[in-house]
C-alpha cells in the first residue's frame, strides 16, 4: 500500500486500478497475470512517492523468493541508484548530511543478503551500466567488493562496514569542481593534484557521523597501492587493510570497463589482462584470482 495509483494501459488510455493508499494485494496481482496483464503504470507526479515505497519496502522485496531474481535486481538498481543519484548529484554542503547517511546505511543493509545469494551477481551484471557517473561507480564498486567478500571469512557487522566503505568510497568527489571530473582528454598536473585530494575530502564530510574505522579506511586508502605509490598517505604492503585491497581493486576494474571522458571501456578481459600484466606491484595478486573467479563464475568473462 503506496501513496500512488496504480494504471492499467487498456485500449489506447490508462485506467485507474488502485487508488492512492488502496491496498495491493495477491488477489489483485493474480487478477491481472490471468489476464495477461504484464506492466502497470504510476503517474510521473507521483514518481517520488512510488520510489520512496521501494526504498523503504528493499529489503523485504529482495528477499522475496517469489519474485524472479531478474526482477528483484532490476528493483536493486533502481532504488540504490535513486539514493545516490540524490547525494552525488545535488549540491551537497561541506558535509554530508546523517539522513543521506541513513538512506545509503538501509540500502548497504538491505542489500548484502541478497548478493551474497550464489546468483545474485550474473542477476545483477546486466543492470551494470558502461556509462561512467560518479553514482553508478560507487554502486558498481559496491556490487563487485561485496561479491568479493563473500569469499573472505568475515563477521555479518564487517561485511557491512565495509560494504558502506564501498558504498561511500567517492564521495568526496562530490566536492571536485565538474570541468575536472568531467573533462575530455588527459588532466594537467595540477588537475590532477585536485582530483587526489578526493579521498580526504571524503572523511572529512564524514568526520561527524557515526562510521566505524572500518569504513573510514575504505574512504580514505582506496588509492593506496602495494608498492606505496598511492596517496594520500603512500602506504603500502600490510599497512593497505585487506578490504581496502579488494575495493581498490573493484575501483580499478569498473573504471577500465566503463566509458570515461577521457577513455573508450575494455572487454572485462582486457582490462584484467592490464591489471595482471602492468599493475602487479599495486594490487594484490590472490585478490585479483579471487576476483577473476567470482566474475567468471557470475559469466562476466
Amino acid at each position: 500500500m503506496g501513496n500512488f495509483s496504480v494504471y492499467l494501459w487498456q485500449g489506447g488510455d490508462f485506467v485507474l486500478y488502485t487508488a492512492s493508499g488502496q491496498k495491493f494485494t495477491t488477489r489483485h496481482r493474480q487478477t491481472l497475470h490471468q489476464n495477461g496483464v504484464k506492466e502497470v503504470y504510476v503517474q510521473g507526479s507521483e514518481r517520488a512517492e512510488y520510489e520512496k515505497y521501494i526504498e523503504r519496502n528493499l529489503g523485504k522485496i529482495l528477499l522475496d523468493e517469489t519474485l524472479p531474481i531478474e526482477a528483484r535486481s532490476r528493483i536493486f538498481f533502481e532504488a540504490t541508484t535513486v539514493v545516490l543519484q540524490d547525494v552525488f548529484d545535488r549540491k551537497l554542503p561541506s558535509a554530508l548530511r546523517a539522513r543521506h547517511l541513513d538512506r545509503i546505511t538501509e540500502i548497504v543493509r538491505n542489500s548484502i543478503k541478497f548478493l551474497a545469494k550464489d546468483n545474485s551477481l550474473s542477476a545483477v551484471a546486466p543492470f551494470i551500466s558502461h556509462d561512467y557517473k560518479t553514482y553508478t561507480h560507487c554502486m558498481h564498486v559496491f556490487v563487485y567488493s561485496v561479491a568479493l567478500f563473500q569469499t573472505f571469512e568475515m563477521t555479518e557487522s564487517e561485511t557491512f562496514e565495509y560494504g558502506l566503505g564501498a558504498l561511500l568510497h567517492d564521495v568526496g568527489k562530490a566536492k571536485i569542481p565538474k570541468r575536472i571530473l568531467n573533462k575530455r582528454g588527459p588532466l594537467t598536473t595540477a588537475e590532477r593534484e585536485i582530483i587526489k585530494e578526493h579521498p580526504v575530502h571524503g572523511v572529512s564530510m564524514c568526520a561527524h557521523l557515526p562510521m566505524t574505522q572500518n569504513t573510514i579506511n575504505c574512504i580514505l586508502f582506496h588509492h593506496e597501492t602495494l608498492d606505496g605509490s598511492g596517496y594520500p598517505a603512500g602506504i603500502k604492503g600490510d599497512n593497505v587493510p585487506m578490504p581496502v585491497r579488494i575495493i581498490s581493486l573493484s575501483d580499478i576494474y569498473d573504471a577500465l570497463t566503463t566509458d570515461r571522458p577521457y577513455a573508450e571501456a575494455m572487454e572485462p578481459y582486457e582490462a584484467l589482462s592490464l591489471i595482471r600484466n602492468e599493475m602487479r606491484e599495486n594490487v594484490d595478486m590472490n585478490v585479483f584470482k579471487r576476483f577473476v573467479a567470482v566474475l567468471s563464475g557470475a559469466e562476466i568473462i
